[in-house]
């Protein structure tokens, strides 16, 4: 049951910043699924909103809806997605506990009444957090598929296909262990999602997946800039915090989650990228950062990635990709905050290696088959893990020759 004080059992939020051009339809079918699949429930929709100067809260509130509404701004100066669900998480825990707290992002074009209910409904029968699951193009959420995705896989044995997908679910048990951890800079930012995700996996919460159907929204191709920053610092430093829990574990292929909702998706959204301003980008970010590489890489994949710059032809396979990124990862769990936050710097050309390599080879093929791809490389990063448990046993064994 809800709290006893009459405060909502159920609140949808929908974060926002500067979108005044969509939030009412968000909104409109968010109020239309809780009309027809919750109509006996106290709810409650929140627009936590960065005090947009584009009107998105009087959008939003101009909505007409049989369901109550709140605005809520963060204050002046006050940025950032993760600060707008540590806004809403406050205040649906003012009155109360309640059953159901869910998030779906304001620039959805695919949202339908029904993935209210199927994003509710696993709440409601006891689970702590719902992970959507997507039909999504291959070059869409290139982050997910390529950074957190493989390596929640491979080093802690949970398959989450979308640990950062911006809608989701959560418990009233969840909510208020959400709001009593202490928030990371670089998580009230954009690495909320996966601030969360990593909260649900280390605290043993009971984690689900519900099918979705296709994510139709503001998608865009790999992309650096704050977001990549923010979402690998907080998804580094967290996954390192908790490094004597998982890196003795042997490694596996770990069982899907229990699955909710549509069990076929929908085709995904088409998406389009322009591959020569791909690989200029990458090439701009590879010269900026030759000497980060040189300093962290080993010497074979260094060389690897500068024939690959030279030649204009990149082909950073799953494996070399996986060492690249279990080298810095490494490295990170070793550096000064100086040193940490140029590891992320070098990480950056690499990621867009293999975002061009994979997209190179992906592109003519169907999602279905891209997407297989993509769970191969989180296997590939399973089976690497005696790798990176290597670096430390080397580490260990270089550290005790110079004593000696």
């Amino acid at each position: 049951m809800a709290d006893e004080t009459g405060g909502p059992e159920i609140v949808i939020g929908i974060p926002s910043y500067m979108e005044a051009d969509g939030i009412g339809f968000v909104a409109s079918v968010v109020d239309e699924g809780l009309s027809r699949h919750f109509p006996r429930s106290r709810a409650l929709i929140v627009n936590a909103d960065n005090a947009s100067p584009d009107g998105t809260g009087k959008a939003f509130m101009a909505v007409e809806t049989g369901t109550a509404k709140k605005y809520l701004p963060t204050k002046k100066g006050v940025t950032g997605k993760g600060s707008n669900i540590i806004n809403l998480l406050r205040h649906s825990l003012k009155s109360g506990t309640p059953r159901c707290v869910t998030v779906v992002d304001a620039d959805l074009r695919s949202i339908t009444p029904e993935w209210i209910k199927y994003l509710v409904e696993p709440v409601m029968k006891g689970y702590d957090y719902v992970m959507p699951r997507y039909s999504r193009h291959q070059f869409d959420g290139t982050i997910t598929n390529h950074i957190c995705y493989p390596l929640i896989y491979g080093l802690l044995g949970e398959d989450i296909r979308q640990p950062i997908g911006g809608d989701f679910s959560m418990s009233g048990r969840f909510a208020v262990h959400l709001a009593s951890v202490k928030w990371p800079a670089s998580a009230r930012l954009y690495g909320v999602d996966i601030f969360m995700t990593m909260n649900a996996v280390m605290g043993g919460f009971r984690i689900c997946e519900t099918g979705l159907g296709a994510k139709v929204h503001k998608a865009s191709a790999p992309k650096l800039g704050p977001m990549f920053t923010q979402v690998v610092e907080t998804f580094f430093s967290m996954v390192l915090s908790r490094k004597a829990d998982w890196l003795g574990l042997p490694s596996g292929n770990p069982a899907q989650k229990p699955q909710f909702g549509l069990k076929r998706p929908d085709p995904p959204q088409e998406l389009s990228i322009d591959i020569r301003d791909l690989k200029e980008k990458l090439r701009t970010e590879f010269f900026s950062r030759e000497k980060l590489l040189g300093r962290y890489l080993s010497d074979y994949l260094y060389t690897r990635i500068s024939r690959m710059v030279d030649r204009d032809h990149f082909d950073l396979d799953i494996l070399t990709w996986t060492q690249a990124v279990y080298q810095l990862l490494f490295s990170y769990d070793n550096g000064s905050p100086a040193a940490r936050a140029e590891i992320i710097e070098a990480l950056k050309p690499l990621y867009f290696a293999r975002s061009v390599s994979f997209d190179y080879e992906t592109w003519k093929y169907r999602h279905d088959y891209a997407e297989e791809l993509i769970v191969d490389q989180a296997k590939a990063f399973a089976s690497q893990k005696p790798y990176f448990y290597g670096l430390y046993l080397k580490a260990a064994h270089d550290a005790d020759r110079r004593i000696k």
